[in-house]
């Protein structure tokens, strides 16, 4: 009896000591875990298209790529957000330049559209700068996710409002006019006048 007292308590400090150092070893995979999210730019999902303004897209190939390249950067590294910079900017032209939907060939959307492309030009120029800071590749591509989201606001608010049209079988060839409820376009307060750092230096 006397020599299973001492045998038990070895069996019980072994396993605690075992658990201490599987406790140490999950805490230290957080740690790093959290070292490589700081690499990381995640935002969430903003505007998707309502049903009506989904169909009428369907056909448009260019608006597809775009969007299917964008769903990427709401969960991207700041190294993949540079490499995909140059493809970005090249669909958003495709885009622009393909417009086919009357509902569309609006001021406002092209505006949008315009907007969506000069920033995507701009964070590949930043591809190109070797000391451009993460902090600013975030931003762009925070304006860019924030000007996507705008346009297919505005392109929401266009089906929503022929849908209602549609209900309320008005006769005129005015569409009804429904207000946007959502914050004022994000690219109305960018600073466009602010250098880059390494700029500023030569």
């Amino acid at each position: 009896m006397k020599y299973i007292i001492p045998f038990l308590l070895i069996i019980l400090l072994t396993g605690f000591s075992c658990n201490k150092t599987k406790d140490a070893q999950e805490v230290s995979e957080k740690a790093d875990s959290l070292k490589l999210d700081a690499n990381r730019i995640e935002n969430r999902i903003g505007e998707t298209l309502i049903p009506e303004a989904k169909a009428a897209m369907d056909n448009w190939k260019e608006y597809q790529l775009v969007d299917e390249m964008l769903l990427k950067y709401y969960s991207i590294s700041t190294l993949e957000a540079l490499s995909n910079a140059d493809e970005l900017s090249r669909l958003v032209r495709m885009m622009k330049d393909s417009i086919k939907i009357e509902n569309l060939k609006k001021p406002n959307i092209i505006a949008r559209i315009n907007v969506l492309e000069n920033e995507t030009l701009r964070l590949a120029d930043m591809a190109t700068i070797p000391s451009i800071s993460k902090e600013e590749v975030k931003e762009e591509v925070n304006n860019i996710l924030a000007i996507y989201s705008a346009m297919n606001s505005k392109i929401n608010t266009i089906y929503h409002s022929e849908s209602l049209q549609n209900m309320l079988e008005v006769d005129t060839e005015v569409p009804v006019d429904i207000q946007e409820t959502t914050t004022p376009p994000p690219y109305l307060y960018m600073d466009r006048t602010k250098r880059y750092n390494n700029l500023e230096n030569q």
